[in-house]
């Protein structure tokens, strides 16, 4: 019998709430709404009812328009009864059920006698319905008595007019707007409520008005608030002003700023920790702006309050990851955080200190971590595992301790996602620190005898056969990758195969022992494992199945020249004939293609059940359609084609955009057209190309399009020769000719003869970026060593100052339009130096491997080092030349 997923515990129902609205259906509920038309109304019981009707509402429950209408006249009712409680009720399934506008005048009667009664809480809650449910007309109507509430006494009344305005703001700005006198006034309120509720209101009127804003921003800091809540609004305002200031490029001390600071030493702690957050996110913050809220906020650190030690180490959290060094005075408080009873609050101190810590305290913040990983969940351990990664990349001579740090916890109980951070840690850190690697790799191979995801066990056996031939005694690790041919499913099974195959091709003197292994494998269960022993037997023994060591090489450790999710697209779209599938016909750029739907023969849509043609998209699909054009049939085999170009506007009359179609020695732009105009046919459709600032390219052919009718998109080509295999460039003009005729809407016939006209689309550019695709590869390590060394070209380039490393990566990438590997396009934002790893397929298919390091100085100058690797060495010359001149 199957047992709950659940806890045992005897206790177990005793401690069950009970709910009153369990089991509760529309239909009772309705029949029992019956009461609200008793001659002697029960306050009592009509409140329950109504709070059963709330309760449907909103768990989503739908009333029909009967039921509604039932119900909202059934309510009406209740405004004969006096009982507070009840009428408080009424507003409530008042504004719930939103009647509609025929059905709201039954009730405006009674809400504007209430809006004006001389009970306070009716006029609050009457001025919260009415504005809810009323449209524009009828509020024109109360405006007067809302401008009224809004400077009323009672600060229920006036906040509740206030944040009636800040919703009618959405749906009636121009009325809301003419309240700005009143709303001025109740900014100056005594009351915390209405003051706060007036700033956000004012703001909110104000919002579009730079100048506006900047001056009630400019009035208000010199002292007229006196509401915390109104106090951190005023603050997140004047930080917003900050930050349009710098981004419009104005310069020297900040506005505003010693404002932020007198905050620091508001009697409110809200006021304070608002303040010190705005300080901390300030553009371009230097040290001497930031050490008033640390010290703030270090005083927070040791509050009673857990709420308020949250807040100051989240925000010193933050602040670490920019400007590590401005935190370091708060160490010795965070470090008596790791001991906090709330683990929220000890995991971000836990992560700041290793963040802010010094290489002579790693070992001291271990071991109180040691103690602290146990009690926390699964997520907040991640964090942790990310944190130390970091740290020891940033102390290597530290690597030890933080290896075995990451090992003890990976034997620890966890979840996937737990087990992958660790490994992952590990491989980053063997990767980037060379002395970390074989005991990096040991510690691995331990976790897989007694690992319980078939995912990490085939990655670290990946990983053990690219790095394990190249450690002093490659032989320790073969016992631990053949145990896994032994314990394991035939995932596992078939990795350790492909794993031993590698120890055995890169190290002569184990081939024997692997060999014989590998015989024994062939006797294995499941096919695939046998398949793999017997394939890798033929190439250790070198039978002919591979001509060249070389071959061998790139079999074993290299990766597919196409995605693999372009190769699982292109076989699912391969239609079975007398073709065979082509390899060299998938894709090679990283992009997702869409699945084509595979239609039986036959049963094709017609006449006017069928869809307009779509224009195609995906590589395979545009080579099909320009092989099938006789002018483009000899251009040879496509190379590339680039996404879509847009050379019109969004909403304009005619929607154009262009896909470059690159050649080994021609240029084909393929512009798709869509006429967006019902009234219109469009004929003799063509695209006039002045290549006036493209030197090197001559127009060979156009195809125009013979009939562009309303919302059916089409093709028109123009064809240009370039010189073979050279990267050529240039900026292109275009111009839309076609002949425009009106046509009869129902019969979609034309009326006229029609006359010629033209549109003017946007420029086009060939870049260099065109002439490569962007193909990744799985292991670049193992792909820049197989490439011939003699082939690279190293260089250094300044790239002028940027706002950040990112930029410059993005820029770089951006330019030569290739594929970033291994995460690498990723920049931590307070990084001053980071390598980026690109590879790519040149035109003439030249596989292009590129190391970027990339370094910026105090002045955020960039400067780059570029190694690049190709096939061909004149590539290696063309990818340096297109830095030096982009």
């Amino acid at each position: 019998m199957a047992q709950p997923l659940v806890k045992k515990d005897d206790d177990h129902d005793d401690e069950l709430e009970y709910s009153p609205f369990v089991g509760i259906e529309k239909g009772a509920v309705l029949q029992e709404a019956r009461v609200f038309n008793d001659p002697q109304l029960d306050p009592r019981r009509c409140s329950q009812v109504i709070t059963k009707l709330l309760y449907l509402l909103n768990q989503g429950e739908s009333f029909t328009k009967v039921e509604a209408t039932e119900v909202f006249f059934s309510v009406t009712k209740l405004f004969q009864s006096k009982d507070t409680g009840l009428r408080r009720m009424v507003y409530l399934i008042i504004k719930e059920l939103s009647p509609s506008a025929d059905e709201v005048i039954i009730v405006t009667s009674s809400l504007m006698k209430d809006m004006n009664s001389k009970i306070d809480m009716y006029r609050a809650n009457a001025i919260r319905v009415l504005c809810r449910i009323i449209d524009g007309t009828l509020l024109t109507q109360i405006e007067r008595y809302l401008k009224q509430a809004i400077v009323d006494k009672n600060p229920v009344v006036s906040s509740a007019a206030l944040v009636s305005g800040l919703h009618m703001l959405k749906t009636n700005p121009e009325i809301v707007k003419r309240w700005s006198n009143e709303v001025q006034e109740a900014v100056q309120s005594r009351a915390a409520l209405v003051q706060f509720h007036a700033l956000a209101l004012l703001h909110q009127i104000r919002q579009n008005d730079r100048l506006a804003v900047s001056k009630l921003v400019g009035t208000l800091t010199r002292g007229a608030v006196r509401s915390p809540l109104a106090q951190c609004l005023l603050i997140r305002y004047t930080s917003q002003i900050i930050r349009d200031m710098s981004n419009h490029g104005q310069s020297g001390e900040r506005p505003f700023y010693d404002f932020l600071e007198s905050c620091l030493r508001h009697k409110a702690e809200m006021v304070i920790l608002e303040a010190a957050r705005a300080i901390t996110e300030l553009d371009n913050v230097t040290s001497r702006e930031l050490t008033p809220a640390i010290t703030v906020l270090q005083l927070f650190l040791s509050s009673p309050k857990p709420v308020l030690r949250f807040a100051a180490v989240r925000t010193l959290n933050k602040v670490a990851m920019t400007h590590p060094m401005a935190v370091t005075n708060c160490n010795i408080d965070m470090e008596s955080l790791i001991s906090d009873q709330n683990r929220s609050i000890a995991t971000l101190a836990i992560t700041t200190l290793l963040k802010t810590g010094n290489e002579s305290s790693v070992e001291r913040l271990m071991k109180q971590i040691t103690n602290f990983m146990s009690d926390i969940a699964d997520e907040f351990k991640i964090v942790v595992v990310e944190a130390i990664r970091s740290l020891c990349l940033k102390f290597p001579l530290k690597y030890r301790s933080l290896m075995n740090f990451l090992s003890n916890i990976l034997r620890e109980e966890g979840g996937f996602e737990f087990k992958r951070a660790i490994v992952d840690s590990i491989v980053t850190i063997i990767r980037d620190i060379p002395d970390a690697k074989e005991n990096g790799l040991l510690h691995l191979c331990e976790f897989i005898e007694d690992c319980e995801f078939t995912y990490l066990s085939t990655q670290i056996l990946h990983f053990l056969g690219i790095e394990g031939p190249n450690t002093s005694d490659p032989s320790k690790y073969i016992r631990y990758i053949y145990n896994r041919v032994h314990l394991e499913n035939a995932t596992v099974r078939a990795a350790a195969v492909c794993t031993l195959a590698k120890f055995g091709f890169m190290v002569e003197a184990l081939k024997p022992r692997i060999t014989v292994l590998l015989k024994r494998c062939i006797y294995d269960s499941d096919d695939e494992v046998r398949d793999r022993a017997t394939l890798f037997l033929s190439i250790l023994g070198n039978d002919g199945l591979v001509d060249t060591e070389k071959d061998s090489i790139e079999f074993l450790f290299g990766s597919l020249e196409a995605p693999l999710v372009n190769l699982e697209t292109s076989l699912k779209n391969y239609e079975p004939s007398e073709e065979a599938f082509d390899v060299d016909s998938v894709p090679k750029e990283v992009k997702s293609q869409p699945l084509a739907e595979k239609k039986a023969k036959g049963k094709k849509p017609t006449g006017l059940g069928a869809p307009p043609p779509a224009p195609v998209s995906g590589f395979d699909a545009y080579e099909r359609v320009l092989s099938s054009i006789p002018e483009f049939a000899t251009f040879g085999k496509l190379f590339k084609s680039s996404s879509p170009v847009e050379l019109t506007e969004a909403e304009t009359e005619y929607s154009v955009n262009v896909v470059k179609h690159i050649f080994e020695s021609h240029v084909v732009f393929q512009y798709n057209c869509t006429n967006t105009v019902p009234e219109q046919l469009l004929e003799r459709v063509n695209v006039i190309v002045d290549a006036s600032e493209a030197e090197e390219f001559s127009e060979l052919s156009s195809k125009p399009l013979n009939s562009l009718p309303y919302d059916s998109p089409g093709q028109a080509y123009v064809a240009f020769e370039k010189p073979e295999g050279v990267p050529a460039v240039g900026k292109f003009s275009n111009t839309l000719t076609f002949i425009v005729k009106e046509v009869e809407l129902s019969t979609g016939e034309p009326l006229d003869d029609g006359v010629e006209d033209e549109y003017q689309l946007e420029d086009l550019e060939v870049v260099a970026a065109d002439y490569m695709v962007n193909v990744g590869v799985s292991n670049f390590r193992n792909a820049w060593e197989n490439m011939d060394e003699g082939n690279e070209l190293v260089d250094e380039y300044g790239l002028g100052p940027r706002d950040s490393l990112g930029e410059a990566v993005k820029a770089v990438t951006d330019l030569l339009g290739m594929q970033s590997c291994e995460g690498t396009e990723t920049v931590a934002s307070n990084a001053r130096s980071h390598t980026c790893l690109l590879s790519g397929l040149y035109i003439g298919n030249v596989k292009v491997l590129v190391k970027a390091q990339f370094g910026m100085d105090s002045s955020k100058e960039i400067v780059m080092k570029l190694a690049v690797r190709a096939e061909d060495p004149s590539v290696s010359d063309a990818i340096h030349a297109l830095v030096a001149n982009g």
